[in-house]
């Protein structure tokens, strides 16, 4: 085969392939058991007795006419055998269009690469072409295939290797040259003969010994082939931001335990691009907002919205269950080939029990591995929830068990490398309203061109062809209508790869995920460079006023206190610790920036939340005062940035954010910042990580200093103090150069990557 004037070609375990070409019934379709049940069925029906397993073992991958042979050997030449094999096939067929192909799992991946590969291919089946046909069309892989053999198209049936030669000629290829999928033992001994690299996928049973040995290669199951068959097809690059997702479903399932923000607007885009080949047939998402959950389900998708490139990308076959069902999330992680988990650390502890039951499930039902995509905003998040699901299981099952499921599980650390904001219940309910409006208005007015046409086209149609159109014709209108009801639900920046730790194969394959072997180093680039500064901009952007982080860019004292912060304080304690980071911090230390000030859809309020856990001891913030003073660096606009945090929190109007109120109820016991920073009670089951009074006197001291000055003038010269020091400083030109140089979005996009390279 030839495309472009070159031969097309793959290289696959040491042999030079041009084409493939599969049978069908056991090879592509799990059908040989439905097609046992219906023959003995048919054969009661008409005969009134059972057809035996000897018979139809030894049919498999015969033609028709030995099929009937060696029925009418053991029954006698009166036995009915093709009156029974035509009702077996109404039967089948029936049974077919009611419920579907039932097609082997990893088929549509090894069809979808091999094809754009651009390898020729055909089909060669022992099945009259009118049943062929059919069910490929009902499957959706006739799409597939160059070239389709039929049973009732050759002379001679398998084992002889007539319908392998002719397929092999028909693509223009030599056997040799062709993988030739079985799984009869029939059928590979046609494909052996035939010259052509015979594939056996089992189905029902092995071949015997002696004829198995003459296959080319062997596979228990379609996917242990399809992993073979990713080592020598084309890993594909991250997309583009509007680049389409892959058209083809697979037959994967994959879990989104944590549907917020990050779960809903980041990690179902990644899950729906997957490998670029296929993408998988369901996103299950866990989500404890009831509103989003009837939503979502009734859409059945969604959409996130990108303001810097003007582009909606909808997020399809996706289904949410309740955060408070257990039973439901068990078997999300019992069917799911990887789960995304975005979860605070209170709630990885309320849902350990669920996610172990589901592991156990799994290992009892499946034994396959299971990939969880840890994104937790926290240095060792993924030894975090492994040390909870595995106290878990110990506590459900032997610890041998416990031992070979986690040993099936890997649990991986990422960085995320995008800022996404969800929309507020009230905008979600506006637009909500506006669109179901809109779409009444559709329908009425399909409705209104239906009764228009209703004469010629519903009353008496003349044909079939009138009456088929007439319904297509309603159903397209009420599909058009059903179409323009998209749902946005997420405001997100341009795409950005995310970081993952290496470990799972799967995560190999994923186009949009980089997988590094030392996440360690990322996350704390990421930590203390952008999360500090991220909740320090938001807490002082929304006490000057501000509702959303661009908003508050465009203040002269924010910019000049996140250039304060990152210039003077964060990146010279960094490249103390690490001088390799030299490399990498002027391009994230950039992208942050230009985020920041792109950001007019990211609330202040949605970065400023959780404030007690963002100021705890080697965390973000004081992580980075300390490394700080490791290397006797004054720390001035990292302590006045706790102030910030502390006094944003008793500010706060905001009723649902626990670490809001507790901070509140810490401050009015002494009217003191020292209550809060040395906290070390309760924090989701272990003693919160707070300073200590005496160690820490001396910081805790500067730390108040700037808080009651805040306090005492709420529109004085504090307030102005980061615009006022910036000015001074001998940098002053240079930061202000950095912090205001504009970026454009693709290189938002490509910068932090190119720089880990």
């Amino acid at each position: 085969m030839y495309k472009e004037g070159k031969a097309v070609m793959i290289n696959f375990k040491g042999k030079t392939i041009h084409a493939a070409i599969f049978d069908m019934d056991g090879t592509m379709f799990d059908t040989e058991c439905l097609r046992f049940r219906t023959i003995r069925e048919a054969s009661e029906e008409l005969t009134g007795r059972p057809i035996s397993d000897e018979i139809l073992m030894g049919s498999l991958g015969l033609s028709a006419k030995k099929a009937e042979a060696l029925a009418k050997e053991h029954n006698g030449q009166d036995y009915p055998y093709a009156e029974i094999r035509r009702r077996a096939d109404e039967l089948e067929l029936a049974y077919v269009r009611t419920h579907g192909v039932p097609i082997k799992t990893g088929l549509l991946e090894v069809l979808e690469r091999l094809r754009k590969s651009g390898l020729a291919m055909a089909v060669a089946t022992s099945s009259r072409r009118a049943i062929a046909e059919e069910y490929l069309i009902n499957a959706n892989v006739l799409k597939y295939f160059d070239i389709t053999v039929c049973g009732d198209e050759v002379r001679q049936g398998k084992p002889h290797p007539e319908i392998f030669l002719r397929a092999a000629h028909g693509l223009s290829c030599t056997p040799d040259t062709c993988l030739m999928f079985e799984d009869s033992e029939n059928g590979l001994l046609a494909a052996e003969q035939s010259g052509g690299q015979a594939i056996l996928i089992k189905d029902i049973k092995w071949p015997r010994p002696e004829i198995r040995s003459r296959a080319f290669q062997g596979y228990e199951r379609m996917q242990d082939f399809l992993a073979d068959l990713i080592e020598c097809t084309p890993l594909m690059s991250a997309p583009k931001l509007t680049e389409n997702f892959p058209l083809t479903l697979n037959q994967e399932t994959v879990g989104i335990h944590g549907f917020g923000a990050i779960g809903g607007g980041y990690l179902t885009q990644i899950f729906s691009h997957w490998d670029g080949y296929t993408r998988p047939r369901e996103i299950i998402g866990v989500t404890g907002d009831p509103m989003l959950l009837k939503l979502v389900n009734a859409f059945g998708k969604f959409s996130v919205r990108y303001y810097a490139a003007s582009f909606d990308q909808t997020i399809e076959n996706v289904r949410l269950i309740d955060m408070q069902d257990q039973d439901a999330i068990s078997d999300m992680y019992s069917v799911s080939e990887i789960v995304g988990m975005s979860l605070p650390e209170h709630a990885i502890r309320q849902q350990a029990d669920a996610i172990a039951r589901g592991l156990i499930r799994r290992f009892e039902q499946r034994g396959r591995p299971l990939t969880i995509l840890v994104v937790l905003n926290k240095i060792a998040g993924a030894r975090f929830v492994r040390r909870h699901v595995e106290a878990a299981l110990a506590r459900m099952v032997p610890a041998e068990t416990a031992q070979q499921i986690m040993q099936k599980t890997h649990f991986s650390e990422t960085v995320v490398n995008r800022i996404v904001s969800r929309l507020t219940k009230e905008a979600l309910l506006r637009q909500v309203r506006i669109k179901f409006k809109i779409f009444e208005q559709n329908v009425a007015q399909a409705r209104e061109q239906a009764d228009a046409v209703a004469p010629a086209a519903y009353v008496a149609p003349a044909t079939d062809i009138d009456r088929i159109a007439a319904k297509l014709r309603q159903a397209s209108q009420l599909a058009n209508a059903l179409g323009q009801l998209n749902l946005i639900l997420f405001n997100s920046e341009p795409d950005m790869q995310l970081y993952a730790e290496r470990g799972s194969p799967l995560l190999e394959r994923l186009r949009q995920i980089r997988t590094v072997a030392d996440i360690t180093q990322i996350q704390t680039v990421k930590n203390r460079l952008w999360n500090g500064t991220h909740a320090v901009i938001a807490w002082y952007a929304s006490l000057l006023g501000h509702q959303t982080i661009g908003q508050g860019m465009s203040d002269d004292r924010v910019t000049a206190l996140a250039a304060l912060l990152i210039k003077t304080e964060i990146e010279p304690a960094m490249l103390k610790e690490d001088p390799e980071l030299q490399s990498i911090l002027p391009s994230f230390i950039k992208t942050f920036l230009a985020r920041c000030r792109a950001s007019f859809k990211d609330p202040c309020d949605r970065v400023g939340r959780d404030p007690l856990r963002k100021l705890q001891r080697k965390e973000r913030i004081l992580g980075s005062i300390d490394l700080a003073h490791k290397f006797g660096m004054p720390t001035p606009m990292l302590e006045y940035g706790v102030a910030l945090g502390i006094l944003y929190a008793l500010r706060s109007t905001d009723s649902e954010d626990r670490e809001i109120r507790l901070i509140k109820e810490l401050y009015a016991r002494a009217h003191n910042v020292s209550a809060v920073l040395a906290y070390r009670g309760n924090y989701n089951g272990r003693p919160y990580a707070g300073l200590d009074t005496q160690a820490d006197a001396e910081l805790i001291g500067r730390i108040a200093a700037h808080f009651n000055q805040l306090l005492r003038e709420p529109q004085g010269e504090h307030w102005n103090w980061p615009l006022t020091r910036i000015e001074q400083h001998p940098l002053s030109a240079a930061m202000h150069k950095s912090m205001n140089e504009p970026v454009a979005p693709h290189a938002v996009q490509s910068e932090p990557v190119d720089a880990v390279q």
